[in-house]
């Protein structure tokens, strides 16, 4: 079970006593512990710990629920995933693979870092699943598309595992690569949703992207929705806190009605939304992003996708990763979603195909 932690990446709690109206850029980054180097870089000053893969069962005392290892994709680049598989995984069985991308608003972290770890940790022994952890590029040193970029090469890469094109990892071995899920929370959520778009311009078999599951994602817009506007001084994710974020992720000169931000907003991808698997997509309407998820689950619905949802009242942004029973309802939703292959599966209480408005 994923034990709680402050998430420093979501705003830290000084927010809460900052009353004015009026914010600075300086301001911002003060709160987000980051600073400009003088090349152009970011100085991220707020580190939650980061933590080395455990590819044995003493790797760590005590032992860790899932063993995991850490492979470079290219001998040219810094690119890798963190593979994850289950203490004793199924001899009889193949597991489904589930690719991750990690939370921290285009910005922050890595899939190193322990929150994200202990994670995939819980889904690759709970599930049970074999996961592979997408190590993707931060903006502003690379602007988006450059994590979509790695996520779609992660993907083919592990389309090349399954063709056995260079040999293949003995731990994907235990990977149905036919049951192939995108997992994403936050900015990660936005990073498997394009990722998908992208991956249907390529013939991936045996490879086959069964499912997209998008919790609390990281999109946005130029106009203000609904829980923006009533949650604008959020103590998580407040409205200058995303511009600042939204600055610093998008190419420069685009706003955020780019389809990196808004997917509904039209763009390239209009053309190939009706051929997405189907979705799962997770809300909260304590969350001032929740508006955003219900647009994309209309916008989806109106191209018949088939979507599945779950919107609670309260909560916030992350709060899976600090709340252990909002995490193991994550878990079920999940586990239910990608092991309901013929539609057959009893679907856990409070998921639903109708949308709520926002509350």
């Amino acid at each position: 079970m994923m034990k709680p932690i402050v998430l420093l990446f979501l705003v830290c709690l000084s927010w809460q006593t900052t009353q004015s109206q009026q914010h600075t850029w300086q301001e911002a980054f003060k709160i987000l512990g980051i600073a400009w180097n003088k090349d152009g870089t970011l100085n991220r000053a707020i580190q939650i710990p980061m933590v080395d893969p455990t590819p044995y069962e003493d790797s760590v005392d005590p032992k860790p629920p899932a063993l995991s290892q850490d492979i470079y994709l290219s001998p040219y680049s810094k690119a890798y995933v963190r593979l994850y598989i289950p203490l004793n995984p199924p001899k009889n069985k193949k597991l489904p693979l589930i690719v991750y991308l990690h939370g921290g608003d285009f910005v922050l972290f890595s899939a190193s870092t322990v929150i994200f770890h202990n994670f995939c940790n819980d889904i690759a022994s709970q599930f049970p699943a074999v996961v592979v952890s997408v190590e993707y590029r931060l903006a502003p040193e690379n602007r988006l598309p450059a994590a979509f970029d790695d996520a779609l090469n992660a993907i083919l890469w592990l389309k090349n595992q399954s063709l056995g094109i260079g040999g293949r990892d003995p731990w994907l071995e235990y990977a149905d690569f036919t049951k192939t899920f995108l997992l994403g929370s936050s900015a990660g959520a936005n990073i498997a949703y394009h990722t998908a778009l992208r991956a249907l311009d390529f013939d991936l078999r045996p490879l086959k992207i069964k499912g997209i599951l998008l919790n609390q994602a990281y999109f946005g817009g130029v106009r203000p929705t609904q829980s923006e506007t009533r949650l604008i001084n959020d103590a998580y994710v407040p409205l200058y806190i995303n511009n600042v974020l939204w600055s610093l992720a998008l190419p420069k000169n685009l706003n955020r009605d780019h389809e990196f931000c808004n997917p509904i907003s039209g763009g390239t991808y209009l053309g190939r939304v009706f051929r997405l698997p189907k979705v799962y997509i997770k809300g909260d309407y304590g969350d001032p992003l929740v508006d955003r998820s219900v647009q994309l689950a209309q916008f989806l619905t109106s191209c018949r996708v088939p979507v599945y949802y779950r919107f609670n009242q309260g909560g916030f942004h992350g709060n899976e990763l600090q709340n252990a029973t909002a995490a193991q309802e994550l878990y079920g939703d999940m586990k239910w979603f990608i092991n309901d292959v013929n539609g057959l599966l009893e679907m856990p209480e409070g998921i639903t195909t109708h949308l709520h408005a926002s509350q």
